[in-house]
């Protein structure tokens, strides 16, 4: 699979209920998460040691284009509760693959299907709209700073 692509922008929050906000950059630890953000710190709804695979979650920002443009309904204010948007990568197909963002590299762990809590925070019924398209799970493998405009790529 040939395909490039950007990190749009990059969200956090400190805890399972507390509102996203935007950074230009952050440091992704292996085996950990993001600084500053709730898995990293276990703090989030769907946090524990023993899923890997929560350590990040990545939405493309095709995705929350249509929402705006199909069901008038925007996310692009953080309301998709994943941490990275990215522009032109096709995250559906990366369960399993192991991808860099610069130097970063992670790995694909399973779909980030929407839920609940997610329509419950937004105050939208988002998960309708997000059924296998709302992004996907993944691990950090090797860390590293990381910054809106950081080119998204397969590893090797």
């Amino acid at each position: 699979m040939s395909w490039e692509g950007t990190l749009a922008g990059i969200y956090l929050s400190p805890a399972a209920a507390a509102g996203m906000r935007a950074v230009p950059e952050v440091e992704a630890a292996a085996g950990y998460g993001l600084a500053g953000d709730r898995y990293a710190a276990e703090a989030g709804t769907w946090s524990r040691p023993d899923r890997p695979w929560g350590q990040v979650t990545l939405i493309e920002s095709e995705t929350v284009t249509a929402l705006a443009r199909d069901h008038d309904v925007d996310v692009g204010n953080g309301l998709h509760r994943r941490n990275l948007v990215t522009a032109g990568v096709p995250l559906n197909h990366l369960v399993g693959e192991t991808f860099l963002i610069d130097g970063v590299l992670l790995r694909g762990s399973r779909l980030c299907e929407p839920c609940g809590h997610l329509d419950e925070l937004s105050g939208e019924r988002l998960s309708r709209y997000l059924t296998h398209r709302g992004g996907l799970n993944a691990e950090i493998l090797s860390g590293g700073r990381i910054a809106v405009g950081a080119r998204i790529r397969p590893a090797a």
